[in-house]
């Protein structure tokens, strides 16, 4: 099919009511199916079906148009499923329904009792306007011999269709498919088609250009207008941030505009605007202007969007239409500057243009959805998530850097910029994990205290809270669903039941819910605390099933907003943002007709701050801290303007007498409250930063920063992160629960070790060793800890989840099956294993003496500083001797040019050189044996070929960081002449370690290290390359992304190696023997196999550390 007429079908069939007969002819071009193959679907006896009982309030009937066999043997149906949509339809329970509607019929419990791989569903209303194109599989793979066919929860991926919704979504991602007519679709054709991320970094990649090109404009502005350029410096506004400030307001706008707010006629109710608002006001439908920017937009976000003529019917004069008040400070001017005299005139033609690349051309083409995408719900659209990602791509970015971003986007090294600066967004199905087990934390903690002795407990809050969005989805007393989702069968537990312990205390639950209190010290956009409210809206709607008290979820959100969660970001974007996304979470849920609550001010909830700083107080005036909360909870809610100005006026004014005038931020002044109710949070929730306090900020090192605030955990050379621990600890109440994702270097690293210990005394419940690739844009490695501020019991569950189990896993599940428990953790090394592995570990190490006890020392290779000039091959070598003009010079430029090894030529017990050669002047040497010469005079007469080769990288040589004195020198190096001896050499990072004896005089590159020692060298590197050591290497080594273990010195030098006695000489000579016969047949035949002789070293190195069978296996079984 040829593109006008596939962007045809596509259109009539999804820009207008839905039309059956449209629906099946795209279908059979889909598909690729034939009229004859449809009728034969339609005319088939399920189409008669009965809509099972628990469905029927959501769904008055269904059609099966076709059944489908994939290229890859996938089976698809293509149903119609139409839809009641009268009054008091929960519309969350109802699209849960619909899901689990469909994924009952892919089980076979109806529709000819097939199982079904998945479904492509007309959800279509009954009054046939906008309707959703989905797709809907198992969340799991359904096992066509599972025993009890128990169903699981459905995935739904949707398109909103229809004449009142912007299609071009389905068209970019479905044309593709129907003009591609030589093939069948397979299943990740219609994954991709439905990918809702693929579509976000589409939109991310336009985004960022726009930002680029505002950014421009606005300094090519700033540069020819004297008053802009004024206005800028006194109010300390860069063009990077106005920049990043304007697309972020008018992405808000697209996501509010799909609400109809915006153009409503006079008189007419909310939701009846235009949802392409911004596009007709560009094309001057609602008023004139000059300038888009100065003339429009400015007032629709300072005077519109902020002033409150709600006595005026919010009827907004200048556009001649309703626009709603939204408070909140969502659209204050930025630092406050002056827009009403300050003309900032951007270009037209920046947001639309006949190239359509405009800011407004570009958003057009997208389709945005203020309903924040749930785990089985995902519609395909930019949602609100979409600001949280934005946000850590563009972090990275201030005024003093943006050149070189630029630079780096050319060069396409984007990752390695963001890098820097540490900041990842988390997932969602980490952010949904995380938020749920701090609540069973919380809940389990608190009601044990209130229902002491309660038997299954435990169980019942696990079940309610990670079962909760599923059961919330069905009336509980519905027998018919249950038995629709378990199977008809008597000795099948009902899983999807509330415990009677809940329902018996559902009261209880909830006034728990509604006293929780929880911080994000290090909030970034939001992604955590957006994920506790939706758990605790998700359950207190599920308990009030029980406790009988009607609960609007608007209401709820804006509760919990107001009196549960707390946030702090020492970045203003990251703030901004997170505000953003609490307010589209509230939004999303306002549907009045007739009135739009103003949204509430969250300035004293989300705080811009440091939170690893605090001040000294007058905790002793109760007084003022009355009155602050006092104030801080009236302005929460207030709408006026002056009146909100005069309250924060005066709540600053009180920070500033508690505070003895300082200005930082402290969570015992700004969330005083909290403190004074319940003496601390009850959850601490985050992701802090990944940077290590060597660097800097602002000019100052972030060491040096915090070095006077008194941490324990404090270390020079350690990551800020682990400050962050020791904070949220601090701030949680008594038998209060921190979850945090960080990187998991603590576990092992030398730095971690006072981590390892803090930690240790409080009560680690959970620890899942994510490893790399938890987020997207990062190549740290993770892991999630879950710590309650108790004493230890000795009880941390522990899961390692491998690479390949990393995309939508159940976190829960993993643990659940694949969990150990660890009982002797303290400030030694973590390593996730059962007792008996812990117990071989600790065997280990009492049998063996620590490497650097034998008497060795350990290096690291050689470093260049530029490889491509001091790094040459044999024939260049030949080249610049034979270019020498006597024998003396060929002898001196022979003495300096020296044989090295790249990792790669290393194996284990031998080497493969590959004829490469290391230049190597070290530092020192020019001045040393210069005399009176000139530097440059000398060096060309002593080595003129080698020079006349060297001169062509000079620029590049005397750029980098490592070199000596001159450029032609190597950096400065005590150990040059260890190089010269045999040694034992190894890959600092590789995926399983190796360990090969090397020749004197061979250097060996940076990227290895060495140990050089008297005697012993075979013996030591045989036991080092022995299944024992790799055993005990992967459980105390960090692992470094992708890229394997990082075998750095620390970790070497503590290798325990078995001590030669008399008792086992014996044993120690034949590992040698064994040792020579490796290398000998290496050096005859590097690709012959030596597997025989080094399995006879591990059955020898077992009796050096006196393994049992029992832990012999152990060993071999994770070395497979």
């Amino acid at each position: 099919m040829d593109d006008e007429s596939a962007s045809g079908l596509i259109s009539d069939t999804f820009g207008s009511r839905f039309d059956k007969e449209k629906f099946i002819e795209f279908v059979m071009h889909l598909f690729r199916l034939t009229r004859e193959e449809i009728d034969d679907t339609t005319k088939g006896p399920w189409q008669e079906a009965y809509v099972p009982l628990a469905f029927q309030q959501y769904v008055s009937r269904y059609e099966v148009i076709a059944r489908c066999r994939l290229d890859d043997d996938i089976e698809v149906d293509v149903l119609i499923v139409y839809l009641h949509d009268g009054e008091g339809i929960d519309i969350d329970y109802s699209k849960a329904m619909e899901r689990n509607f469909v994924a009952c019929y892919l089980a076979g419990r109806y529709g000819g009792n097939l199982l079904r791989d998945g479904a492509v569903v007309a959800f279509v209303p009954e009054c046939m306007d906008d309707w959703r194109f989905s797709f809907v599989t198992s969340s799991r793979n359904v096992e066509k011999d599972n025993e009890n066919g128990r169903v699981e929860n459905a995935i739904r991926w949707s398109f909103l269709v229809g004449p009142n919704e912007c299609i071009s979504a389905v068209q970019n991602r479905i044309l593709p498919l129907l003009k591609d007519e030589n093939g069948r679709l397979t299943l990740s054709d219609l994954k991709e088609a439905f990918n809702v991320e693929t579509m976000a970094k589409e939109f991310f990649e336009e985004y960022r250009d726009l930002f680029v090109r505002t950014k421009i404009e606005l300094d090519r502005i700033v540069e020819n207008d004297e008053n802009v350029r004024s206005e800028f410096a006194k109010k300390d506004i860069t063009t990077v941030d106005f920049a990043k400030k304007l697309l972020g307001q008018i992405t808000f706008l697209y996501f509010l505009q799909k609400k109809g707010w915006f153009g409503v006629e006079k008189g007419q109710s909310w939701g009846t605007g235009p949802r392409n608002f911004l596009r007709q006001l560009y094309e001057r439908r609602f008023c004139g202007y000059v300038n888009f920017y100065n003339d429009v937009l400015e007032p629709f976000f300072y005077e519109a969007l902020r002033s409150d003529r709600r006595s005026e019917g919010d009827y907004y004069v200048r556009f001649g239409c309703k626009i709603p008040f939204l408070n909140g400070g969502l659209f204050e001017p930025m630092n406050d500057y002056d827009w009403q005299h300050t003309d900032i005139l951007l270009p037209n033609e920046l947001f639309s243009n006949a190239d359509e690349n405009g800011i407004i051309d570009v958003f057009d083409r997208y389709v945005f959805t203020v309903s924040e995408e749930e785990p089985f719900e995902k519609e395909v659209a930019l949602d609100p998530e979409l600001l949280g990602k934005i946000y850590e791509k563009l972090n990275a970015i201030r005024q003093e850097n943006f050149d070189e971003y630029v630079k780096m986007l050319e060069l396409k090294k984007e990752r390695d910029f963001n890098k820097e600066y540490g900041v990842y967004y988390t997932s969602k199905d980490i952010v949904r994990y995380m938020c749920q087990e701090s609540l069973i934390g919380y809940l389990e903690s608190e009601l044990s205290a209130l229902l002491p002795s309660t038997e299954g407990l435990k169980e019942a809050i696990e079940t309610l809270v990670r079962r909760g969005e599923f059961i919330q989805t069905v009336d509980v007393q519905d027998r018919a669903l249950v038995e629709l989702i378990e199977g008809v069968r008597e000795d099948v537990k009902c899983k999807v039941e509330v415990s009677e312990i809940v329902v018996e205390n559902a009261e209880k639950i909830d006034e728990l819910l509604a006293d929780v209190k929880i911080c994000d010290p290090a909030v970034g956009s939001g992604a955590f605390l957006i994920g506790m409210i939706h758990e605790i809206v998700m359950l207190r709607k599920l308990l009030s099933m029980y406790t009988k008290k009607h609960v609007r979820q608007y209401d709820l959100k804006r509760y919990i907003i107001e009196n549960s969660i707390y946030g702090v970001d020492v970045d203003p974007g990251a703030v901004e943002i997170c505000k953003l996304r609490a307010w589209l979470y509230m939004i999303v849920d306002e549907d009045g007709a007739d009135k739009i609550e103003p949204l509430p001010n969250l300035d004293y909830r989300i705080v811009r701050g440091d939170a690893l700083l605090s001040v000294e107080k007058n905790l002793f005036n109760m007084g003022l801290f009355e009155e602050l909360e006092e104030l801080k909870y009236l302005y929460f809610n207030e709408i006026d303007l002056s009146k909100k100005q005069e309250y924060k006026l005066e709540i600053e004014k009180l920070i500033y007498q508690i505070t003895n005038g300082r200005r930082e931020f402290d969570f015992g002044v700004y969330f005083s409250e909290v403190f004074h109710q319940k003496g601390g949070f009850d959850i601490v929730i985050g992701n802090p930063p990944y940077i290590q306090l060597q660097k800097a900020a602002d000019g100052k090192k972030y060491a040096d920063l915090y070095k006077g605030e008194g941490y324990e955990l404090f270390d020079r050379t350690g990551d800020i992160y682990c400050l962050f621990f020791e904070r949220g600890m601090k701030i949680l109440k008594d038998k209060g629960h921190l979850a945090y994702i960080t990187s998991n270097k603590w576990m092992r690293a030398g730095y971690g070790e006072k981590l390892r210990g803090f930690l240790a005394r409080y009560n680690p419940k959970v620890l899942i060793d994510l490893g790399p690739k938890a987020f997207d844009s990062a190549t740290v490695d993770t892991c999630i800890i879950v710590v309650q501020k108790s004493e230890n019991e000795h009880r941390t569950k522990a899961v390692t989840i491998v690479d390949g189990r990393k995309n939508h896993v159940d976190i829960s599940e993993i643990l659940k099956s694949d969990g150990v428990i660890l009982s002797k953790l303290d400030n030694n090394t973590w390593f996730i294993g059962d007792d008996a592995e812990h117990r071989l570990k600790e065997k280990i190490e009492c049998n063996g003496r620590q490497l650097k006890d034998w008497n060795v020392r350990i290096y690291r290779g050689i470093l260049t500083g530029l490889n491509e000039a001091f790094i040459i091959d044999s024939a260049k070598r030949e080249e610049i001797l034979r270019n020498c003009k006597d024998g003396e010079e060929r002898h001196r430029t022979e003495e300096v040019i020296k044989p090295i090894l790249r990792g790669r030529d290393v194996r284990r017990y031998y080497y493969e050189w590959t004829e490469s050669w290391v230049i190597v002047i070290p530092t020192g040497w020019t001045n040393k044996n210069k005399g009176s010469e000139e530097p440059e005079t000398f060096i060309n007469r002593v080595f003129p070929s080698l020079m006349n080769y060297l001169r062509s990288f000079e620029a590049e040589a005397k750029r980098r960081d490592d070199q000596g004195n001159y450029w032609w020198e190597l950096r400065s190096c005590l150990y040059y002449d260890e190089f010269e001896k045999e040694k034992v050499v190894w890959q600092r990072i590789t995926q399983e370690p190796t360990f090969c004896l090397v020749d004197s005089g061979i250097y060996i590159l940076d990227s290895m290290a060495f140990f050089v020692s008297q005697q012993n060298m075979k013996y030591l590197m045989a036991v080092l390359n022995s299944s024992t050591i790799q055993f005990y290497v992967k459980r105390i080594v960090h692992k470094y992304g992708f890229t394997g273990l990082r075998l750095s010195n620390q970790y070497v030098e503590i290798m325990p190696i078995p001590v030669i006695t008399p008792s086992n000489e014996l044993i120690v000579e034949q590992i040698k023997d064994l040792v020579n016969t490796i290398i000998s047949i290496k050096q005859q035949d590097a690709v012959r196999g030596t597997s025989r002789y080094e399995c006879e070293i591990d059955q020898l190195v077992y009796q050096l550390y006196n393994l049992t069978d029992e832990e012999i296996k152990i060993i071999e079984k994770n070395s497979e």
